[in-house]
């Protein structure tokens, strides 16, 4: 599996760019509003020194010769609304697991969709990944249609596998492998 360095990729509406270190107040935002908070395991950060810890690790591993983790900005309309992510797992395995998180503000408008399905792109054809996995709460409904409009398929429940603010939840898991992406 090649290890690629990104720069940007962009989609009909979308720009997906490396994070930097001038997007803390963006990150910052996103990751203190409750409403994109509900079902992320990182929970809202007591201030920005926090939130400026995660993007200095997120900035890092963009630097790493053996990248395994891909956190990109998202972009519509030139302003920041969200972030997606890949973490990649054992190199034999050829498999990655896809993560995202839009602004509140720019929900039901499609960008989570796009957003993940150009990663999906980028995964099978850039870093030849042979799977591709995501989880979310059984309670995140935008979520799951986001997973299955990019065509992934809920392969089983896992219980009280997610650490949310509320107590532990329980996952869908779903995954796309390359051919039923290429098709």
């Amino acid at each position: 599996m090649p290890i690629v360095i990104t720069s940007k990729f962009k989609t009909p509406r979308l720009i997906l760019r490396e994070l930097s270190l001038h997007d803390l107040d963006s990150v910052h935002e996103l990751h203190s509003l409750p409403e994109t908070d509900e079902f992320n395991t990182l929970g809202i950060p007591q201030n920005k020194q926090e939130t400026l810890s995660i993007l200095q690790q997120w900035v890092a591993f963009q630097q790493s010769n053996t990248r395994k983790n891909y956190t990109l900005a998202v972009e519509f309309e030139q302003h920041f609304v969200g972030l997606v992510g890949l973490h990649l797992g054992a190199l034999k395995m050829r498999n990655g697991e896809v993560w995202y998180k839009i602004h509140s503000n720019y929900w039901g408008r499609g960008i989570a969709t796009e957003a993940v399905s150009e990663v999906l792109r980028f995964a099978f054809h850039d870093l030849v990944l042979h799977r591709i996995e995501a989880g979310c709460a059984i309670e995140n409904q935008r979520s799951i249609k986001v997973l299955e409009k990019i065509g992934m398929t809920s392969e089983g429940r896992k219980r009280k596998a997610l650490p949310l603010k509320t107590g532990w939840a329980d996952t869908w898991e779903y995954a796309i492998l390359e051919d039923e992406f290429n098709n």
